[in-house]
């Protein structure tokens, strides 16, 4: 089953590699789509908020996931646009995040982490920097190679361990 789920894996990840553009609208679309039904959750719990004040926050809270959510279905192009740019955002903070976990002691890996956090904050950084130009490519791209990456770790994480019943 790991070989399946590996193989899967490294499909999507090649045909993201291959075809990044139709990747990114896809992706965008499905955030659009969780974001819509998120929305719609929120404003179905309106009746278990106390009081009238967590009522109007609820619903707006859910009435912008919603608006939201149909604008990436409606418009993939540009919020695929948009979404860039906060990815890049996203990025340089995880990435100060990251170098300042490494910095604040000693923590396992701390080398590590400290490459991780350099290597964020600069993906991040070009992302901002190259924005509006690498929207077209790089969500479709990166998620490619994070789909690499867990076809990667599917095959090398070790196997489950069979258990055994006792009687």
């Amino acid at each position: 089953m790991r070989w399946i789920a590996a193989g899967l894996l490294a499909a999507g990840a090649g045909l993201s590699l291959a075809l990044p553009f139709v990747s990114a609208t896809l992706l965008t679309i499905l955030l659009g789509s969780a974001a819509v039904v998120a929305g719609i959750s929120q404003l179905l719990r309106l009746s278990g908020a106390a009081d009238t004040r967590s009522k109007i926050f609820r619903a707006l809270s859910g009435a912008l996931y919603v608006v939201g959510g149909l604008w990436c279905i409606a418009f993939p192009i540009e919020s695929t646009v948009s979404l860039t740019l906060f990815l890049g955002f996203l990025l340089v903070a995880e990435g100060v995040m990251e170098l300042a976990s490494a910095a604040s002691g000693s923590i396992p890996a701390r080398g590590l982490v400290l490459l991780d956090g350099i290597v964020t904050v600069v993906l991040g950084g070009m992302l901002v920097v190259e924005w509006p130009s690498d929207s077209i490519w790089a969500i479709g791209t990166l998620f490619a190679i994070g789909l690499g990456f867990s076809a990667v770790n599917v095959l090398s994480a070790p196997a489950p361990a069979a258990s055994s019943e006792a009687s």
